[in-house]
C-alpha cells in the first residue's frame, strides 16, 4: 500500500499532472494512486522527487 493518492491531495496536484512528469501513461499512475500496483522503488524514488516529499511520507506503515 502507498499514499500516493493523499499527498497529490494535500499537494492540490492531479494525477495527469504527475503522470507527465513520470513520462508514464495516466492508467499507470491511477493503479499506483488506486493501489491496484505498485511502482518499482525507482519510480516510487522519482515521485517522491517529483512531489518534493520525502520518500518515506509515501508508504503506508503496517505500524499501529
Amino acid at each position: 500500500m502507498n499514499r500516493i493518492k493523499e499527498v497529490l491531495e494535500e499537494k492540490g496536484i492531479k494525477q495527469t499532472w504527475l503522470a507527465e512528469k513520470l513520462g508514464k501513461s495516466y492508467n499507470m499512475v491511477n493503479g499506483y494512486v488506486q493501489n491496484r500496483q505498485q511502482p518499482r522503488l525507482e519510480i516510487l524514488n522519482e515521485i517522491a522527487n517529483i512531489l518534493d516529499v520525502d520518500i518515506k511520507d509515501l508508504i503506508v506503515s503496517n505500524k499501529s
